[in-house]
């Protein structure tokens, strides 16, 4: 089918369509547009969301859990998948909305020139029929003004009574409209074929070939709507790939979730090394009662095993002393003595790393020194090997310090792995990280019911005192016990943990700090807030 032939009279029609086709075309342009908007906010919003759950973390907060890793590679991947999202709206941007847009102006152009040429064709068509019309008009006119001339000179002829003269004059009158009539025939039939001619070169040549041009620029538009619906699927078809990956990526994420890693990690990270606690003794409060005859079998219970009186169990005291004992707070800080064994061995160990990174980052540093000295030395034109000897000082003096660092950190270590090693098959402690019970509160911020107290830490004596701590062989006495109302972690240095309900003796009273020393059954000793406990002193302690 040709638009030429079967549409010759359709212009205005086919003015319609292409413009409808250019509108159409815009249409699909906006609307690619706004799908392209649309993945630009969702990848901008799956970015924020990734941000908001993966927050800058330091590097003592990384996670270690497989359930955390997990989760923090499935946000990786999302992530991933936020940028392919933005790589379909780029795509979609470049090959489909911006080419459709420079389409459209070409096409708007090419629409234009080819009407503006059918319609110049057309113009010069009513150009011509005018001219025909006038000559054809003209014609008939003077065949009209010839016919009367012939009416008047047969009248006067036939006239008697005219005059030879008004014969002549009627005659040649006659003449020169007949002459002018056949001059009008002459050009009206020249015009007529001009016209015909015209007319078969506009409807067969003229015309065609303008709308074999709107033709091809149609049909090139629709091919282009079909080129760029592709175009518009294959961006989503090249990221699948990608997307498929991120997607495996969450799911192999899901499937390295080890629960029993994770619970492995949970004992790693607590784990303190303790010993749990031993059964309590039974204390007489009768010894100072004198008995009778008949019951002066009843005795004192004898501890089972040899174990001695946790109020004077001065071996045991003795060995826990140093976590809780009166030490100066930076040697205490600076060993870790206030952690438990097991954590203590870990943050050593963790630093003596460190030191080593740090030393070896020196050493470096050293030997590459060296060998620019060395190189000044051989070419004195690059520098002055004196002017580096300060830096290799101070570097070597770093070295030493590190060493010294590392060193004492090994000390501390062998001991701490030397006491654990020595305890044998004993069974580690448990979690001591308790929580308040439902339906009791602990006290909010602070430790003591003194608002004034919030923040106050254990008391830290002289520093002098601790020298002869260890020389004391004679602990504490017993004054009294108290009943703990609240769990306590004991995480800051020289406290204590305990559990709620737990019973302990208290072996010096609270000064005014809200603080109160105790000792547990397994001899050892430390600081729990006042607040904490609900404490019953021996009526002979009282005052004391």
């Amino acid at each position: 089918m040709s638009w030429g032939t079967d549409l010759w009279d359709q212009f205005e029609n086919l003015d319609k369509h292409t413009q409808w086709g250019i509108d159409f075309l815009e249409r699909y342009a906006k609307f690619v547009k706004e799908r392209l908007e649309i993945e630009q906010v969702y990848a901008k919003q799956l970015r924020s969301l990734v941000k908001k759950y993966c927050p800058k973390r330091s590097k003592e907060d990384e996670p270690r859990f497989t359930s955390c890793l997990s989760f923090y590679s499935i946000l990786n991947e999302l992530n991933d998948y936020a940028g392919q999202r933005e790589v379909v709206a780029e795509e979609m941007g470049h090959k489909v909305y911006g080419e459709l847009m420079r389409y459209s102006q070409d096409l708007k152009a090419e629409r234009k020139h080819h009407l503006q040429e059918g319609r110049k064709t057309q113009q010069y068509l009513d150009q011509c029929w005018k001219h025909m019309d006038n000559s054809k008009k003209k014609f008939e006119r003077e065949c009209r003004e010839a016919e009367k001339s012939q009416m008047i000179y047969d009248r006067l002829d036939n006239d008697i009574n005219a005059t030879k003269s008004e014969v002549e004059k009627a005659k040649s009158q006659l003449y020169l409209r007949q002459h002018m009539a056949e001059e009008s025939k002459n050009e009206y039939a020249a015009q007529l074929q001009n016209f015909n001619a015209e007319q078969w070169k506009h409807f067969n040549v003229a015309i065609p070939q303008i709308f074999k041009n709107l033709q091809d620029m149609d049909e090139r538009r629709t091919v282009k709507l079909g080129e760029t619906y592709r175009s518009f699927a294959e961006v989503e078809r090249r990221v699948i790939p990608i997307v498929s990956k991120c997607l495996e990526g969450m799911v192999t994420a899901a499937k390295n979730v080890d629960e029993r890693r994770d619970s492995g990690i949970v004992v790693e990270s607590f784990k303190s090394g303790f010993e749990p606690p031993v059964d309590f003794p039974f204390e007489d409060f009768s010894q100072n009662i004198q008995r009778t005859g008949s019951d002066s079998t009843i005795g004192t219970p004898k501890t089972e095993g040899g174990k001695p009186d946790p109020k004077h169990a001065i071996s045991r005291t003795k060995n826990k002393l140093w976590l809780f004992g009166k030490k100066p707070k930076a040697p205490t800080l600076e060993d870790l003595s206030h952690l438990p064994p097991e954590q203590r061995r870990k943050k050593l160990q963790q630093r003596i790393d460190e030191l080593n990174k740090e030393l070896q980052k020196e050493m470096d540093q050293r030997d590459a020194l060296n060998k620019m000295k060395d190189v000044y030395e051989k070419n004195p034109q690059m520098g002055d090997p004196g002017s580096l000897q300060p830096k290799i000082s101070e570097t070597i003096c770093n070295m030493e310090k590190l060493r010294s660092e590392i060193h004492k950190n090994e000390s501390w270590l062998a001991e701490v792995e030397g006491k654990h090693g020595s305890r044998g098959e004993r069974r580690p402690s448990a979690d001591v990280n308790h929580h308040t019970p439902h339906g009791r509160e602990s006290p909010e911020g602070s430790y003591t019911d003194d608002h004034s107290q919030e923040h106050r830490s254990p008391p830290q004596p002289d520093p002098h005192e601790f020298d002869d701590e260890f020389d004391d062989d004679d602990p504490l006495p017993v004054i009294g016990h108290c009943k703990a109302l609240y769990s306590f972690d004991g995480s800051n240095e020289g406290t204590l943990v305990m559990n709620e309900n737990e019973v302990l003796y208290v072996i010096e009273e609270d000064k005014g700090d809200g603080w109160t020393r105790v000792r547990k059954n397994s001899g050892v000793e430390g600081y729990v807030p006042t607040s904490y406990v609900e404490i019953t002193l021996e009526k002979n302690s009282k005052g004391s």
